[in-house]
């Protein structure tokens, strides 16, 4: 059998890169209680793609004042939609669009749903479904483990 990696720590708020879509530095809640992660977004619209007529879904992610953003609308041709049970017990219908998140130096791919977070304190949520993958535990003590980990790593490193 092959040995399993070694799980990692995160801490409850963690500052993540979202490489594919131009995002650095973004402020993420990391909670155990949802499943999927989430992101947020405004000027969410369909449009069909005037070469091929499939729905291509634009949007903002980000607040147009957040400093890691520079508030260009990005375009997603892969997308799907799916009801998503908030904190609240609601339930909506959301897109969810595939992306890759960076921890720890390392490229994750997975799933985030587009909400309105602009009440929330934190513009990206990470779910146990990242969690998972990542084989990452959550120490609700401490914050930002990941991207001190990944500092010091990189201080540690090669002289270039």
């Amino acid at each position: 059998m092959k040995p399993r990696p070694p799980k990692r720590l995160l801490g409850r708020r963690e500052h993540i890169d979202l490489p594919a879509l131009g995002l650095r530095g973004v402020a993420a809640k990391v909670d155990t209680g949802a499943y999927t992660s989430a992101i947020h977004c405004a000027g969410l619209r369909l449009a069909p793609d005037p070469a091929t007529g499939r729905p291509v879904l634009h949007v903002r992610l980000l607040d147009p004042g957040h400093p890691a953003t520079d508030g260009r609308a990005l375009a997603f041709s892969e997308f799907s939609q799916r009801p998503i049970r908030s904190s609240n017990g609601e339930v909506q219908v959301r897109y969810v669009i595939r992306t890759v998140v960076r921890l720890y130096g390392e490229d994750l791919e997975t799933e985030f749903s587009l909400a309105d977070r602009s009440d929330l304190r934190h513009p990206v949520l990470l779910g146990r479904s990242l969690l998972r993958q990542g084989r990452f535990v959550v120490d609700v003590a401490r914050r930002d483990v990941a991207a001190k980990a990944a500092k010091a790593s990189r201080a540690d490193g090669p002289a270039v």
